[in-house]
């Protein structure tokens, strides 16, 4: 007897090994999934198993990796939580299984037509939370135990771990795609300008919210906006090319900085409640001479004008947009902009350090800012403000009148 219980102790250290040993964590995820399912297959001796992980906004599981239900996959099966057996593991995230598969108690019809028999199912929780289902069948009568059921588990463990690297993964490839077709590698050549440009995110997923962009108006002007929209991520990064898109088409329409802000606050107000953007918004005027500038929360501008000390232009700073304070004027300020002069537009993670007023960073950019080319403004700025480990992201525009 206890010959037989030391046995069984010995099999299922080995089936816990075969699901957790360091191999696995050098595959991709769609190959960890897939390896995953072949060992479930062969330690629980089951014809099926299958992922199905949680479409939160549809509450929909998806299946998403298959083997002996690989139809399951390739026809985009979807079952919505509490419905059929995979929607009642996910509804109850407890563990269950039925002896006998029905068309009463499953209503997946590749189950129905594949042949199962019986099916355990197992939660996959990440924190408490749900990510998704893992089951798994026989094509004959079967009943289950308990150490199937703590063997799943552990397996529907290292499912969560990897769906996490997943989403992950995904999210910050598309943020990262997003984000370097919205902020522009190079900036127009326009007459009379020059233009540099520099971004460095702060954060590990390389992606954020703040962003640069100048474009010509139908006045024959020139628009230059730096903005940042709160958060970091894939979310923070739709958001700013949503804003980015949307300022540009109220810039068609509207001669006045404050107005086009003022449109893109009810914009984001309506259609992106509860972000929150800075912008700067500088209207650059045919000839070059002036600019006008309003600005929404944001941090006013530096400017360099030949035989004078430089100094952040006195605009007036409104509200952030998404503020939600509807019916309040936004202010646009004009101010000369000489030949040889430099505008040096930035978010504030170029000036923000921990344990020191912002005022302070402002004050060292001023400083730092030099009347030269751009790209030597750009880089002379960035190496006196030491942005090599920034805490957040940093979007940084120099504009230059020429001498000409």
């Amino acid at each position: 007897m206890v010959r037989a219980e030391v046995l069984r102790d010995e099999q299922r250290l080995r089936r816990i090994e075969a699901v957790t040993d360091a191999t696995l964590s050098r595959l991709d995820v769609a190959d960890l999934f897939d390896e995953l399912l072949d060992r479930v297959r062969d330690l629980l001796g089951v014809d099926t198993a299958a992922i199905l992980l949680l479409d939160v906004r549809a509450q929909q599981l998806v299946a998403t990796a298959a083997r002996g239900l690989e139809e399951e996959v390739r026809q985009g099966f979807r079952v919505s939580v509490g419905r059929g057996f995979a929607g009642q593991v996910a509804l109850t995230r407890q563990p269950v299984i039925l002896q006998t598969v029905t068309s009463d108690n499953v209503v997946n019809p590749i189950l129905l037509e594949t042949g199962v028999q019986s099916l355990l199912g197992v939660p996959i929780l990440a924190r408490g939370e749900l990510v998704g289902v893992l089951h798994v069948g026989t094509l004959t009568p079967r009943r289950f135990d308990l150490d199937d059921v703590r063997l799943l588990e552990l397996v529907a463990d290292r499912v969560s771990l990897a769906s996490r690297a997943r989403e992950n993964t995904l999210d910050q490839a598309a943020a990262l795609a997003l984000q370097r077709s919205l902020i522009p590698t190079e900036l127009p050549r326009l007459s009379g300008l020059e233009l540099a440009g520099r971004y460095v995110p702060g954060h590990a997923s390389g992606v954020g919210g703040d962003w640069y962009d100048v474009f010509t108006l139908p006045s024959g002007g020139v628009g230059v906006v730096v903005g940042d929209v709160s958060g970091h991520g894939l979310q923070s990064a739709v958001v700013m090319g949503r804003v980015r898109s949307a300022l540009r088409a109220y810039a068609l329409v509207c001669d006045d900085p404050a107005e086009a802000l003022t449109l893109l606050d009810r914009k984001v107000v309506h259609f992106e409640a509860g972000s929150l953007t800075t912008a700067l918004y500088a209207m650059i005027s045919p000839d070059r001479e002036t600019l006008r500038v309003s600005v929404a929360g944001h941090p006013r501008p530096v400017l360099a004008v030949p035989g004078h000390p430089n100094t952040v232009l006195a605009a007036h700073i409104d509200p952030p947009l998404g503020a939600g304070r509807q019916g309040q004027r936004r202010h646009s300020t004009t101010f000369d902009f000489p030949p040889g002069s430099v505008l040096v537009a930035y978010t504030d993670g170029l000036v923000e350090r921990r344990g020191e007023l912002f005022d302070t960073g402002v004050a060292r950019l001023t400083e730092a800012v030099p009347l030269a080319p751009v790209d030597t403004v750009t880089a002379t700025v960035m190496a006196t403000l030491d942005t090599e480990h920034p805490a957040d992201d940093i979007a940084l525009l120099a504009v230059r009148r020429s001498l000409g």
